[in-house]
């Protein structure tokens, strides 16, 4: 059961995505370009997002199972740190430069998008390379 929630669930992700235009990497740097022609309808998208999201968040806070009986894990940690303002500064950087974001570049993957393909392989070279050096760091301590 929880393997058809969750395909579902991505299916669901997918087909907003979709919609929504986020797959489409013009559409992203048309709503990243402020000082050219800005195309504001993903900020309602993000909005839409942020509201679900933290309705979701909330009701998830008061449960301690979810819908299909597992143990729910939210994040604990709400620390602002070096790591995490680098991290979201890389991504906002790969994010502008490639209009693409993780979830909507695997859809584009899935259109057959030539320039998802350079994205996704570029991501995971960059999640290998996380793990590398964070699996180094931890054997140097």
């Amino acid at each position: 059961m929880t393997i058809f929630v969750s395909l579902l669930t991505g299916l669901v992700f997918g087909l907003g995505l979709l919609v929504s235009g986020m797959a489409d990497p013009a559409k992203v740097t048309g709503f990243l370009d402020l000082a050219g022609h800005w195309d504001p309808s993903l900020a309602f998208v993000m909005a839409g997002a942020i509201a679900v999201a933290a309705l979701g968040f909330a009701l998830a806070a008061r449960r301690v199972r979810s819908w299909l009986g597992l143990q729910m894990r939210l994040p604990a940690n709400g620390d602002f740190d070096r790591r995490l303002l680098a991290g979201s500064a890389l991504f906002g950087i790969g994010w502008g430069l490639a209009g693409f974001c993780p979830g909507p570049a695997l859809v584009a993957l899935g259109l057959g998008e030539s320039k998802a393909v350079i994205f996704v392989l570029a991501m995971l070279t960059g999640m290998a390379l996380f793990e590398a050096v964070e699996a180094w760091r931890a054997r140097s301590r």
